[in-house]
């Protein structure tokens, strides 16, 4: 996978069908032709994916899942196996959200078993990482999102492997405080160069998206980041002109960098 621009939409545990079609028609509406330097990706909730994947098709609009299991096949109930996923038409899927974190317990090395099994079944896995409140404030956020990278990085290899991965501070998740650009791209210029140490050429292609109280009035600030590749959103997805908004402010940048290394 080439690197690339990201506007990943995080659609949470929000919609029905009626809505469903009705946000997608609104994205389709105000954005008829996607960009080819931003790729766009909508992980609705699981049990909308099959309908999803008939209202994107032929539109560009690539389609992910917010959650999977680290298990392929099993019994596992309740579970949903990356798989699955895959035959049902997603070529993403969110591992590690701080949602899932905070209300499910999910653990680091759960997120790198997971991020292994959505390798092994076609997925590409958008890795979360990110600092709670408590933790940036007692200087700790670089242990902590090394921590995290390492325990993800320690499963899945680096070279033949397809991988996202996202920084969302869990203090800006939810809470409409955005990191400013100047922590943004310390945090990401941070990731990346923790995961040159092991392999330079994958860091350096590696996409790093933000996401956390992203909405239209920063995303450009946030954007002109150099370490910036997109941004995972959440609320602001679920409205048409506030997600094509973001989505515009990262194409002009996108084209820029094309433009400049060309």
């Amino acid at each position: 996978m080439k690197k690339a621009h990201w506007l990943v939409g995080n659609w949470k545990m929000h919609g029905n069908l009626a809505a469903n079609k009705a946000l997608v028609d609104g994205l389709r509406q105000r954005l008829p032709t996607l960009s080819d330097a931003v790729q766009m990706v909508l992980c609705p909730a699981l049990p909308y994916v099959a309908q999803m994947e008939g209202l994107v098709a032929g539109t560009g609009i690539m389609l992910g899942a917010q959650n999977a299991s680290d298990h392929l096949k099993g019994a596992y109930t309740g579970e949903t196996s990356p798989m699955m996923l895959k035959e049902l038409g997603c070529g993403f899927v969110i591992i590690g959200h701080s949602e899932r974190r905070s209300y499910q317990g999910e653990t680091d090395g759960l997120m790198g078993r997971k991020a292994l099994a959505a390798i092994d079944s076609g997925l590409v896995p958008i890795i979360c990482v990110g600092e709670t409140a408590e933790e940036r404030d007692s200087g700790r956020t670089h242990e902590v999102l090394g921590r995290q990278l390492d325990a993800a990085f320690g499963y899945i290899r680096t070279a033949h492997d397809n991988i996202i991965v996202a920084y969302e501070p869990r203090w800006a998740i939810g809470t409409g405080i955005a990191a400013t650009p100047e922590i943004v791209q310390a945090e990401h210029s941070f990731l990346r160069s923790r995961v040159a140490q092991r392999d330079a050429d994958f860091a350096a292609r590696l996409p790093i998206l933000y996401g956390g109280s992203l909405k239209a009035s920063n995303a450009k600030s946030v954007f002109d980041m150099p370490d910036v590749d997109g941004g995972l959103i959440g609320s602001a997805a679920l409205n048409p002109d506030e997600f094509v908004a973001i989505y515009k402010a990262l194409d002009i940048i996108a084209r820029k960098a094309a433009k400049g290394n060309a």
